[in-house]
């Protein structure tokens, strides 16, 4: 009668796959500027309740992704886009 095998008896690997880097949209398309007038674009960054996606959900770079929160800031403070969600 066979013994039973431990179970540590061979560690197991953690074979998640990673998930692909994103890449900046802005870096892709070159801009230099954002714009906080470009509200169609701005909302692609923005939750349904008012709040800037972060990061690592929208791939961003860390330059663009301060200069977007710059332009979303000013746009709410214009009345452009609303500080909550609707």
């Amino acid at each position: 009668m066979p013994e039973p095998r431990e179970k540590d008896a061979r560690p197991r690997r953690d074979y998640r796959r990673r998930p692909k880097r994103k890449v900046c949209s802005f870096c892709a398309e070159k801009a230099t500027l954002i714009d906080y007038k470009d509200v169609n674009r701005l909302r692609r960054f923005v939750t349904e309740r008012g709040k800037i996606l972060p990061r690592r959900v929208s791939g961003n770079c860390a330059r663009h992704q301060r200069t977007l929160a710059v332009a979303i800031k000013r746009a709410r403070e214009l009345a452009l886009l609303p500080y909550t969600g609707e």
